[in-house]
């Protein structure tokens, strides 16, 4: 499976920006998907997951209430909204999918997931 990502770029602080990710392949509805973040110097972080149907949702501390993750299976896309953007949230963003089949979690950590896309850059000017 090729995950590529795009929607990143600048924006002020308070600004909103929406992440895309387009998954190839035919069993999109069959990955967990995830949203990771890696800022200069950092680690790579977890921000939020989505589980295969859409129905399970959860997201990282730090951008609870101002990002939403959703899908569109029909698409094969996975969408990251990020509202009240802070300065502390310019990253590379990447998705991951996980190989779910037919279970109903979500995954949060790096070691769930075995397929990253290329990362798109978010830039959060003060």
């Amino acid at each position: 499976v090729q995950l590529q990502a795009s929607g990143g770029g600048l924006v002020q602080a308070g600004g909103s920006l929406r992440l895309s990710c387009v998954v190839s392949g035919r069993t999109f509805s069959s990955y967990a998907m995830g949203w990771f973040r890696q800022a200069p110097g950092k680690e790579r972080e977890f921000v939020a997951a989505i589980s295969r149907d859409g129905i399970h949702t959860f997201y990282s501390e730090p951008v609870k209430g101002r990002f939403t993750i959703s899908r569109d299976n029909a698409k094969n896309t996975v969408y990251l909204q990020m509202s009240s953007l802070k300065a502390e949230d310019t990253a590379v963003y990447y998705c991951a999918a996980r190989a779910a089949y037919y279970s109903p979690n979500y995954y949060n950590t790096r070691n769930d997931y075995s397929n990253w896309g290329q990362g798109t850059l978010v830039t959060v000017s003060s």
